[in-house]
């Protein structure tokens, strides 16, 4: 597996947007995630974006970090948040998720980001088991989901 930097408007990318987007409308019963994202949320030093592509050149999975300050969506300062940790279903299982979500902590480690935090839903078992396996605890809640009662927020200290 080759995983790269990309950007989040890369044709690979949207396609996998499209595709993680299809997931959450089956999985939670609406329309997807509406959190507002953009390409330059994920431009480095404040941000990055990762695909990951098959032997072939498939792209089969995504993840990406966007930095975060205190604000009234109840991030701290100094946060990175993790977003759009997606594995196609026919590379689940073969550790990408993980990989993936280590080189994001490492970059934003790196780019001075103090922790990590993401925001799941109840319908994504498998991600709570990957956060928690990665040592990520439960965390007050923040940012668009914040107060939707099956948001699971987790956080996890970089330095």
């Amino acid at each position: 597996m080759n995983i790269q930097p990309t950007p989040y408007d890369h044709p690979d990318a949207v396609k996998l947007e499209d595709a993680v987007q299809a997931e959450y409308a089956v999985r939670y019963g609406d329309e997807g995630d509406a959190t507002p994202l953009d390409a330059t949320m994920f431009t480095p030093p404040h941000g990055l974006y990762l695909l990951a592509y098959d032997e072939d050149g498939t792209p089969v999975a995504t993840g990406g970090w966007r930095a975060q300050d205190a604000n009234p969506e109840g991030y701290s300062d100094g946060d990175a948040e993790l977003k759009r940790m997606y594995v196609v279903p026919e590379a689940r299982g073969l550790g990408l998720a993980r990989r993936i979500l280590a080189a994001l902590e490492s970059d934003a480690r790196s780019a001075g980001r103090t922790r990590m935090v993401l925001e799941t839903g109840t319908a994504q078992p498998e991600a709570i088991a990957l956060y928690l396996s990665s040592g990520y605890a439960p965390a007050p809640k923040f940012g668009h989901y914040r107060d939707y009662p099956n948001s699971r927020c987790y956080a996890k200290p970089l330095t």
